[in-house]
């Protein structure tokens, strides 16, 4: 005996709900286009409420609330309290959304391109004496605060290091290694300054001016001849600065030249190395 209400292959029944084409579908999005969707609202219409935010792109108010929440603990996202307009009502004020500077980073800019036709301008219409002037006045805004940190350490290896972590501060990723370059008679110890991320490659690729006054910058720094031997900017891995350990003008420093641009860039381990060219055991 068939089930009341049931539909069999001989059209006993009834038949199966077919779904309804015409009714709208929510479109799914994953976490991270979401996210992305939310911050590129704040920068097309921001500040904005999670309450618009979740109107405009058809999603719930809870979830676009886990999103901005996430956007301000990363920085990439500020709050402010909307401003009351008319008699004020009860209850706190809307919570308004809007991107930082770092929010803004997400979607790219043309800064580079910018700053490379700045500098263009400068040196068509006031020479390459006016390229000079300013990368060193960038390089002094740079390293200049750091001054006293870097320069109250007695040696050369100590104030590079002091550099190294100011240059972190400024977004060079930079650190420092210690390095023997092998003698007739003796081994000297220096230091390779090495910077992993410069914000300026883009830029310094076409004016060398920016690497040649920071290598100044921190020749003066560190008190000693320096040496750079890579650069981001021509396409090496970091840029490198080799920083010796004997004072400029010492006996150590004539004899011993800084090693080579490929030791550099491969980051060979020359601490083992003896004065005959063998190795430690």
């Amino acid at each position: 005996m068939k089930k009341q209400g049931t539909f069999d292959e001989h059209g006993g029944g009834a038949p199966p709900a077919v779904p309804d084409s015409s009714a709208p579908v929510t479109p799914v999005m994953t976490e991270g286009r979401t996210r992305h969707e939310v911050a590129r609202l704040l920068l097309e219409q921001g500040p904005l409420s999670a309450a618009a935010v979740a109107e405009q792109l058809g999603i719930s108010a809870t979830a676009v609330r886990r999103h901005l929440d996430a956007l301000v603990a990363d920085d990439e996202a500020q709050t402010r309290q909307a401003s009351r307009r008319g008699r004020r009502g009860r209850g706190r004020p809307a919570k308004l959304f809007l991107l930082t500077e770092q929010g803004r980073a997400r979607f790219g800019h043309a800064y580079d391109d910018l700053a490379v036709s700045a500098i263009r301008f400068l040196a068509e219409h006031a020479g390459e004496q006016a390229v000079k002037a300013f990368a060193e006045r960038r390089v002094s805004a740079l390293v200049g605060p750091y001054r006293e940190a870097v320069t109250r350490h007695a040696d050369a290896e100590s104030r590079a290091e002091a550099l190294a972590s100011a240059l972190t501060r400024e977004g060079y990723a930079a650190s420092t290694r210690k390095v023997a370059t092998p003698g007739s008679n003796a081994v000297t110890h220096g230091a390779q300054l090495c910077q992993h991320h410069c914000p300026v490659a883009h830029v310094a690729a076409e004016f060398p001016q920016l690497c040649e006054a920071e290598t100044e910058a921190f020749a003066e720094l560190l008190g000693t001849h320096v040496q750079r031997l890579a650069t981001i900017a021509r396409g090496d891995a970091a840029c490198t600065t080799h920083v010796p350990a004997d004072p400029v003008g010492s006996e150590g420093s004539r004899r011993h030249p800084p090693p080579s641009a490929d030791s550099a860039v491969e980051h060979q381990d020359i601490d083992s190395a003896t004065p005959n060219g063998g190795t430690t055991a």
